[in-house]
């Protein structure tokens, strides 16, 4: 049996075993989260010869964050000219991937988690490409309407050692626009940022968080510190894509709001209700991940309008979230 069929059937044992011992959590989240095992368990460090052998396999140094134990390398399509609405909009707004890799919380083995943003054409010759390196898709869809051109979202992820890992998937990525050997700089933009579009201490005070700047967007991203997930032994953590959050771009009076929402499914519907009240439109609702526990739904949303306006409709659907809102079941 080869690496790839090993790694394969890791994840599907770690699937059935998960299964077996949670099967329960889908119907019944509040006891699946009242009971879950491992609580305080804290998931073990990536070595500094791990980071190194990660950041050569992939070609690019990368973040290491180390509350969550998470390397993540940032991916950003910067060949791209992206328009929403027919508005020219920066990359940093919604169309940057990522690849994450961070250890089980038994320390036996690590996990990668990875989202690709991919023009149509470039779908299925990633599959391929991943499939044939031993990793795995877990989702494909939509994160925007209204986008020229039209952009897909993959997310990829498996099991084995951190340098493992990174080489299937730095050869998976290797004939891509993906591949940092592939990219092109990023484009020269606006020489106001968003701390001088934006009045972000009035978005903070909303929000009730702080916004991260990149060029002219800024960001909210917001973890579930009121949930204990897994997948496939790692806990989720916000750097390994298990967050909502929220980026603005445009002015003051005429900004962009576009984001993700991480839920459980009991808490589905009313922050659907929350962000159709608040004139946003849901753009799609789909998983992420695969052998989650319990399970994540995460929502993709856009609007446009006064930007503190939008953040308004942002906390507002942040507000039907875990104890925001009062546990949900079905």
């Amino acid at each position: 049996m080869n690496k790839s069929s090993l790694s394969a059937l890791s994840r599907r044992t770690w699937l059935k075993a998960s299964a077996l011992l949670f099967g329960a959590s889908v119907v019944d989240i509040s006891s699946a989260n009242a009971s879950f095992l491992q609580k305080d368990k804290k998931t073990p460090a990536l070595t500094a010869e791990e980071i190194a052998a990660i950041e050569i396999a992939m070609g690019k140094k990368g973040a290491y964050k180390e509350a969550e134990a998470v390397h993540t390398t940032p991916l950003p399509r910067n060949d791209l000219k992206v328009t929403v609405k027919g508005e020219p909009v920066p990359i940093p707004f919604g169309f940057g991937g990522w690849v994450s890799i961070k250890r089980t919380m038994d320390g036996k083995t690590a996990v990668l988690m990875s989202d690709a943003v991919l023009l149509e054409e470039e779908v299925n010759p990633l599959i391929s490409a991943v499939h044939s390196n031993g990793l795995e898709i877990s989702a494909i869809h939509n994160h925007f309407f209204y986008e020229s051109p039209r952009i897909f979202y993959m997310h990829i992820h498996g099991m084995g050692s951190p340098e493992e890992l990174a080489k299937k998937y730095s050869a998976a990525i290797s004939a891509s626009k993906l591949s940092p050997k592939n990219q092109t700089p990023a484009a020269a933009v606006s020489t106001k940022t968003g701390k001088e579009i934006f009045d972000i201490s009035q978005l903070n005070a909303i929000v009730k968080y702080e916004a991260v700047i990149n060029g002219p967007t800024i960001k909210y991203t917001i973890g579930r510190d009121d949930l204990k997930i897994t997948a496939m032994g790692a806990e989720m953590t916000p750097s390994i894509g298990l967050n909502s959050w929220a980026s603005f771009t445009g002015t003051r009076e005429n900004a962009f709001i576009a984001g993700d929402i991480a839920m459980l499914e009991g808490e589905v519907n009313p922050v659907v209700r929350s962000l159709r009240s608040n004139n946003i439109e849901v753009v799609a609702l789909h998983n992420h991940m695969l052998g989650d526990n319990p399970r994540m739904i995460f929502l993709h949303y856009l609007g446009k309008g006064n930007a503190a306006q939008l953040a308004t409709a942002f906390r507002a659907a942040l507000n039907q979230l875990g104890s925001n809102a009062g546990h949900r079941t079905h």
